[in-house]
């Protein structure tokens, strides 16, 4: 089947009813214009679930897409050409000044009796998310570009809490202006001018631990595996999974990645390994002592918890297992004592637990519907009492480009004496001959605490490179666009918008896994950048001494900007993840 799932038309969606959770409609809209993509593909994952699986089809478990309500564009309109925003939203003002202008305007007054009847019956969390035209579309997704509000919804007061989901909908309005989703819309030829922002209204799946609102279990499943490891292969498919909010895997931060055709076997680490690179803190919703006022910001009501708070909310005995010292070894569950490692083995690893199966059937079934390989972000609630069967909200679905380029790399050209650098992990397809500038984080003067400052220096170089109109490869430690500044190098897409080639190095101080289920990782396979895994303990290493030796354009305290007299040639075999780069 290859079948093409357009924007769905607005008039399909039936209008919001003023009601939600006793509402018959899972997916309703407020206003006209579009839905956007995010809401589009709710829509076509609602649409899948009603379709091929009748009801009573998943016995041991609950599955839909958690209940939403989507304002059009015809709203955004309103609420921007009303209040005269566009100047300062076009303008090179920052994001801290654009939300604020955002936060004084007026919202529709049409629109506001919908907000306020939605906001009168429900008393739960909310997330408040963007629904851009260009956003999930296959080769300028704009994953996780725009901002997402989440808010407790627990005042007692009506007013209350109507004022905070209306700051909420002008927050994400405000982050179609932010500096990074302008950067990202140069990178792929937009201009803010094109962008419309649906904003979707959506239960948050999750249970309440006394002031921490969070799932059981957040994931990214891919159809498609692009670093297959062991006897995996990349159709086989691939998933992250972390306790808490997703905000943990799509930020690029610590969680368990398996294949799902292979759900026992483990990653290719030592226990050293593992233990360094377990999940120890994880995303919730905080609905206790409201923070200080800070509408312009996505982090206002979230908060971060330790292994231990989840221990004594009973939310880690499913998803945790426990590592036994005295004879090196890892048993599931958490009876013993000894550090917790988050590996989801009861979930996963267990007969009676349907989790597994559920991804791989929902993987496929939407994979075959939409005629691409997808990727889809979930949600699951798992009772530790196990009365009441598990809950899996679907979250999102968006296609995947997957090349089929034909690219051989050959051995020799993994061995030639031109290798500046090789890789058996590599993301990408294709052979270009058109880079000549290397830009690359110094290793003799790398350290971990000076990731955000080696982040602002690369966007210094960033600005040169693009001012001469010229795309360069990028070479740095750990991983790119993480928002854990100890994991990697937390860049933006404005501080590296000239990037054609990305390399991930690895040192014995900062080695960690590869994330494959964050939203700078989807960018840059949509975008069909090229990215090199090179592990300081793989059989191919970096040239570093040539690197040195070649020409100074410009140079910082730990950033280098080369240009070399002859284009880099760089080859990339998708199929195989195998890939290297001649000087």
């Amino acid at each position: 089947m290859n079948k093409k799932v357009a924007i769905p038309a607005v008039q399909d969606i039936p209008r919001f009813d003023r009601r939600f959770f006793e509402s018959e409609n899972v997916v309703s809209r407020i206003g006209g214009g579009a839905i956007g993509g995010k809401a589009s593909g709710l829509a076509f994952a609602h649409k899948v679930l009603q379709d091929r699986f009748p009801k009573g089809a998943f016995e041991r478990m609950k599955v839909s897409v958690p209940r939403l309500v989507v304002i059009g564009t015809d709203v955004f309109d309103a609420f921007m050409n009303r209040n005269d925003l566009y100047d300062i939203a076009l303008d090179d003002t920052a994001d801290d000044r654009i939300a604020n202008a955002f936060q004084r305007a007026e919202f529709p007054a049409e629109f506001a009796g919908d907000l306020r009847g939605l906001i009168t019956s429900v008393k739960s969390p909310l997330a408040i998310r963007s629904s851009s035209m260009l956003e999930d579309a296959m080769y300028e997704p704009f994953a996780g570009v725009y901002g997402t509000k989440m808010t407790p919804n627990n005042q007692p007061d009506t007013n209350a809490r109507y004022k905070k989901l209306v700051e909420g909908v002008k927050f994400v309005y405000a982050s179609t202006f932010f500096r990074e989703a302008k950067a990202y819309g140069a990178m792929t030829g937009h201009s803010p001018k094109e962008e419309k922002m649906a904003v979707i209204i959506q239960e948050v799946v999750g249970s309440r631990h006394d002031d921490r609102f969070y799932p059981s279990i957040s994931g990214v499943g891919r159809s498609f595996n692009f670093y297959a490891f062991g006897h995996a292969q990349p159709e086989d498919g691939v998933v992250d999974l972390a306790l808490g909010l997703g905000k943990t895997i799509v930020d690029g931060g610590l969680a368990w990645t398996y294949c799902p055709e292979y759900p026992n076997a483990n990653p290719p680490f030592t226990t050293a390994e593992l233990l360094k690179n377990t999940q120890t803190e994880f995303w919730v919703v905080n609905m206790g002592k409201p923070p200080a006022f800070d509408p312009i910001h996505e982090t206002e009501y979230l908060a971060k918890s330790t292994l231990k708070e989840a221990e004594r909310d009973g939310s880690l005995g499913q998803v945790a297992s426990t590592y036994q010292p005295q004879n090196d070894r890892i048993v599931m569950g958490i009876s013993a004592d000894g550090p917790r490692v988050v590996n989801f083995a009861p979930v996963i690893r267990l007969g009676e637990s349907p989790l597994n199966a559920l991804i791989k059937i929902l993987l496929s079934a939407c994979s075959e519907e939409l005629g691409a390989a997808i990727e889809m972000e979930f949600a699951v609630i798992l009772d530790p009492r196990r009365k009441s069967p598990p809950r899996f909200g679907l979250l999102q679905v968006r296609p995947m480009v997957v090349s089929d380029e034909q690219i051989e790399v050959t051995d020799a050209d993994m061995k030639s004496e031109r290798v500046l650098l090789a890789s058996e992990c590599v993301l990408g397809n294709g052979a270009m001959a058109n880079l000549s500038d290397i830009v690359y984080v110094k290793p003799d003067t790398f350290q971990k605490e000076n990731t955000r400052a080696i982040a602002s220096e690369i966007n210094a170089v960033n600005q040169r490179v693009i001012a001469d109109k010229r795309r360069y490869v990028l070479i740095g430690f750990g991983r790119w666009g993480c928002s854990d500044p100890w994991l990697g190098i937390p860049v933006d897409w404005g501080n590296i918008s000239g990037v054609q080639v990305l390399v991930e190095a690895t040192l014995p101080d900062m080695h960690v896994e590869l994330s494959q289920g964050s939203h700078f990782f989807h960018n840059l396979t949509s975008l069909q950048l090229c990215y090199f895994s090179v592990p300081h303990t793989g059989s191919y290493s970096i040239d570093w001494a040539w690197l040195q030796a070649q020409e100074t354009v410009f140079e910082t305290d730990f950033v280098r900007h080369i240009r070399l007299e002859a284009p880099l040639l760089i080859k990339v075999d998708g199929r195989l993840s195998k890939g290297v780069i001649l000087r």
